[in-house]
């Protein structure tokens, strides 16, 4: 069975199976079905389970997969929170073994050009770092709370 590490967010208590090739799934209570437990879907989890227990948002208030159209290219972002029906967060997840550096912010900058919310996300479950978005500035600021 594969081991994922501990994260810097709350432990969660995933719905997990595994399947005959000891592949292992993880029930996503957002999107409403199984997916492969990946490096990357085990840091999107814990996001979507702390934005929901720790910062109390609703879960129809979360898409996961965000289609975002950048230059004709269909591309997904990974969470976008909405609050009355505009996007207020997105966050952009991957594997713990991939830095969070310029190159992640790049990418969520690109996507946070059609999105537009006024708090961007970038982690990979041991480092995460939070923006705030006015103006076309990006700040960096201490958390979301």
């Amino acid at each position: 069975m594969k081991v994922f590490p501990q994260l810097n967010f709350p432990a969660c208590k995933f719905k997990v199976r595994s399947s005959a090739s000891d592949d292992i799934y993880v029930w996503d209570i957002i999107r409403n079905k199984w997916l492969l437990l990946t490096p990357e879907e085990w840091v999107r989890q814990h996001v979507i389970y702390w934005l929901i227990n720790e910062l109390h948002i609703p879960k129809t208030s979360i898409v996961c997969e965000y289609p975002v159209n950048i230059n004709g290219l269909s591309q997904r972002a990974d969470i976008v929170v909405f609050e009355n029906s505009t996007p207020s967060i997105v966050v952009e997840c991957k594997a713990p073994e991939i830095k969070v550096d310029r190159s992640v912010f790049d990418q969520i900058g690109r996507y946070n050009s059609v999105i537009e919310a006024p708090c961007v996300i970038i982690t990979n479950g041991l480092n995460t770092i939070y923006y705030g978005y006015k103006g076309g500035i990006y700040r960096q600021i201490r958390s979301i709370r």
